[in-house]
């Protein structure tokens, strides 16, 4: 004859398989083992507790605290945030990235502020996720950080992202009305000696916040296939930078990759990022990995938004 307490474990079994295994409710499993309905709820109960059965909980919320924890630890970032990757698609990812960017600059500016932007497809993403302020954010800027004319018939987003963010804000935005990138440095160095580019730039320059992407330098980058760069300089840079930042390209220590390019740049000096209140990294996906690092190691960002899988690599080294 069976031991009452072996025979007590087989029914906690029983249950809990019913339970657990095949989705049965109390009642059905109460029906299928002719038992009533509070001896089952014991003996799920007993199957918990004797560790029979055991229920692991993955909080994704959790594992991403750690890892934002990890990230200020070893890029001496004031703030981190890793939002939660649902997949590896580059659009889901920058839909959720540009979400947590619009929510963060949201919570943190105040009266007065001015707010400095690039453009790109995760500048988009950040813009199209803004909630238009009531007027308890009164006198705030909005400014254009590198020029965004182009003759392309690739979207670069620059006059969405703008005028995204001063509907947002309430504001008029200071654009840059100028290509990002000069055939020549002459030229370049010319353009900068106009009065209103001048104003337009000490704007960028003295902005508080100031919101930013990386390009990578694979063959479909944007910055790739806007007509600003000759076939030659797109193998240069593929060869000597891992992306860039504001349209001016680094290398993985976060140098300028090439100072001819830099000169004809027109934009924010990266150094500038360095001095402000928040400077804010928002960048995702796996082409975006080794320009993101260059760009922390460069220490342009305070601020890093990112999604989980990124952040994973950008600390496996």
């Amino acid at each position: 004859m069976e031991d009452a307490g072996v025979k007590r474990i087989r029914q906690a079994l029983r249950a809990a398989r019913y339970y657990y295994e095949n989705n049965f409710d109390q009642s059905k499993i109460a029906k299928e083992m002719g038992l009533s309905r509070p001896t089952v709820s014991r003996l799920l109960q007993y199957a918990k507790d004797n560790g029979y059965v055991q229920i692991k909980i993955v909080d994704p919320f959790a594992d991403a605290s750690t890892l934002e924890k990890a990230f200020e630890k070893k890029y001496s970032l004031n703030k981190v945030i890793v939002t939660y990757a649902p997949s590896s698609d580059y659009q889901s990812i920058i839909q959720n990235i540009g979400k947590s960017g619009a929510e963060y600059l949201e919570s943190i500016v105040k009266d007065g502020d001015s707010i400095g932007v690039t453009w790109g497809r995760t500048m988009s993403e950040v813009a199209k996720n803004l909630s238009p302020k009531d007027n308890s954010q009164e006198h705030v800027k909005v400014v254009q950080l590198k020029g965004g004319v182009t003759h392309s018939e690739t979207n670069n987003f620059a006059q969405e992202v703008i005028s995204d963010f001063a509907t947002a804000f309430h504001t008029t935005a200071e654009s840059l009305p100028l290509p990002v990138i000069f055939d020549n440095s002459e030229t370049s160095r010319l353009v900068l000696k106009d009065k209103q580019t001048q104003y337009i730039m000490n704007e960028g320059k003295s902005t508080n916040i100031a919101l930013f992407t990386v390009g990578d330098v694979r063959d479909d980058a944007m910055l790739f296939n806007l007509g600003y760069l000759s076939d030659k300089e797109i193998k240069m840079l593929q060869r000597d930078a891992v992306g860039d930042i504001s349209s001016r390209f680094i290398n993985s220590k976060g140098e300028i990759a090439n100072e001819d390019l830099n000169q004809r740049t027109i934009g924010i000096d990266l150094n500038e990022l360095k001095k402000k209140e928040y400077s804010i990294l928002i960048a995702g996906g796996d082409q975006k990995v080794d320009s993101i690092k260059g760009a922390l190691e460069g220490n342009y960002a305070n601020v890093l938004i990112t999604d989980e899988n990124t952040a994973r690599q950008l600390l496996k080294d």
